[in-house]
């Protein structure tokens, strides 16, 4: 059985959401200078690298991440390579018929555009869902749409429509994904956020498997 990790990797020099707290990590006690073990710490927003965003990050009193039911995250899912269409950098939609029948194959939907190649480089455009992919999504029962991007709704956007027509959907958001190495097809997948009381958001270690 062959693992592939489709976590965008954490570290010093990752490019942040514009304006959010990046990646810091530090060894704070260290051997070679003398203390017993090497101890760590972490500063970041929970936004950095690839994260399960939760309702509470768009809408007030919502649920938060620790409140997501974990089987959203787990189970198949089904990777659409959409790199050709946007290589030429001219589209800026993911429409309906660029996803074609791969909601009915399975309950998550994970998105490949090649648009984030450089993870220390925040990109200057991404494209987004169109406004009927949603509705579309949950007349098929998707459950979660992932991405490699960092956001499902464009990096200008104040209002984040994309993210309340999902959550109106019932469709859970994984954001900023590596999917660089997989091919187009059916997997299993995992994706578990951490469990952050309160958060709006947490990181996840995603992956995918084949039988």
């Amino acid at each position: 059985m062959q693992i592939f990790d489709i976590s965008r990797p954490l570290f010093n020099g990752l490019a942040p959401w514009p304006g959010d707290t990046a990646f810091q990590f530090e060894l704070k006690w260290k051997m070679a200078e003398g203390a017993t073990v090497n101890v760590g710490a972490v500063t970041m927003g929970v936004h950095n690298g690839s994260h399960a965003d939760a309702p509470f990050h768009f809408q007030p009193g919502a649920a938060t991440i620790e409140q997501m039911p974990l089987e959203t995250y787990f189970g198949e899912a089904v990777v659409v390579d959409l790199t050709s269409r946007f290589k030429a950098g001219e589209r800026r939609e993911i429409t309906i018929a660029d996803l074609g029948s791969a909601a009915e194959l399975a309950p998550r939907l994970l998105l490949k555009t090649g648009i984030w190649k450089d993870s220390r480089i925040f990109p200057e455009w991404i494209p987004v869902i169109a406004p009927d992919v949603a509705p579309w999504l949950k007349e098929r029962r998707v459950r979660l749409l992932g991405l490699d991007l960092p956001s499902v709704d464009s990096i200008e956007a104040k209002t984040l429509v994309n993210h309340h027509a999902l959550a109106a959907a019932n469709v859970a958001i994984v954001e900023s994904l590596d999917l660089s190495e997989v091919e187009a097809g059916t997997y299993h997948f995992s994706a578990l956020p951490l469990r952050i009381d309160g958060g709006d958001a947490a990181p996840v270690r995603a992956i995918l498997w084949q039988d």
